[in-house]
């Protein structure tokens, strides 16, 4: 069978913004599982070139998930052509929108969202070895 590499960039972004797709036909298309990738993720520096990312994925008609709001930061998630689910995010708002720079990581900081669900979430987590 015939593998195709496809390149997806931001024009004038130079090699540090291209992405490599490999569709290998002769493979099995990727499952979720043990041993598996669940997804991976990219970094996108603000909201102008994350927008322009998820025009130009439609525009290849590419079916994303839109632009989902995670409090921290933005995401655009859509599946390459081997079933491998690939997220872009943005670097903002950042981790320090909801608590000082200085104490960052001190606390369990969640979204608004989960806010209603700490106590639970709390008496799940395992100890850190400190």
């Amino acid at each position: 069978p015939r593998h195709t590499v496809h390149v997806f960039g931001m024009e004038g972004a130079g090699p540090a913004a291209e992405l490599h797709v490999a569709v290998r036909p002769d493979l099995p298309v990727a499952r979720p599982g043990a041993g598996g990738v669940h997804h991976v993720a990219f970094r996108v520096p603000n909201e102008a070139q994350h927008k322009a990312w998820e025009v130009r994925l439609r525009a290849l008609g590419i079916q994303t998930s839109g632009i989902v709001d995670r409090y921290y930061f933005r995401s655009i998630y859509f599946r390459e052509p081997n079933g491998i689910l690939f997220e872009l995010a943005t670097d903002g708002p950042g981790f320090d929108v909801d608590e000082p720079l200085a104490t960052l990581g001190e606390r369990l900081a969640l979204p608004p969202f989960l806010e209603p669900r700490r106590a639970d979430i709390e008496a799940n987590l395992k100890p850190l070895a400190t």
